[in-house]
């Protein structure tokens, strides 16, 4: 059985982390493909090396441009196949993390960005989304207590960062048959279960 599931969120919500999990026990039982956004494929990864260089000083639309980009090859050449092989796909961020980035808190506005995504995704949003909600001083303390490596969208303003949790608030209210707040505040276990909970329902 195919579905595809995004996982959204803010920077240090735990996302890579969480997919993970979820990839280790649905896998016991089902054909499960991990993927990220940009990325997941040579060309997308060679955009994402663009886009999070934080030595660059990109126009916001730019930016929003080269995701969109990033987002349809990888649609095309990894999350179609995958779906149409019967497979569930786990894929961190999809077209919710542009609106809330670029939408919201870059201030393009979020119908400009929803435009250029469609042309994109062509209509195929993710059958189920789970947004790891967590304040945005937390995710950052998290990535700096990690020592993970940082890029150009961390480095960005605490009001920034603001926006984004904003955004996808806005967006949870818009879309809640689609988006599920999962609380990214809680222990991975119990973060874990939440999701799974809200992955077997959709699976029914």
């Amino acid at each position: 059985m195919s579905i595809f599931i995004s996982i959204e969120g803010p920077e240090g919500s735990g996302k890579s982390t969480i997919i993970n999990e979820i990839k280790a026990v649905l896998s016991k039982d089902y054909d499960v493909v991990t993927t990220r956004e940009p990325g997941g494929i040579k060309i997308s990864e060679d955009i994402r090396k663009i886009i999070l260089d934080d030595a660059s000083a990109m126009d916001y639309r730019t930016e929003a441009l080269l995701f969109a980009a990033s987002r349809r090859q990888h649609l095309v050449e990894k999350v179609l196949p995958a779906l149409a092989a019967g497979k569930i796909v786990l894929c961190d961020r999809f077209i919710d993390s542009s609106l809330a980035y670029q939408g919201y808190a870059r201030g393009i506005g979020v119908e400009a960005i929803r435009s250029i995504n469609e042309f994109a995704i062509e209509g195929k949003y993710p059958d189920l989304t789970l947004y790891l909600s967590v304040a945005p001083e937390v995710g950052l303390s998290r990535i700096s207590q990690n020592a993970r490596e940082t890029n150009r969208l961390d480095k960005e303003a605490l009001t920034f960062h603001q926006r984004v949790v904003e955004g996808y608030e806005a967006l949870l209210k818009a879309h809640p048959e689609r988006i599920q707040r999962i609380d990214a505040t809680q222990s991975v276990e119990e973060v874990l279960q939440q999701c799974l909970q809200a992955i077997y329902q959709r699976l029914k």
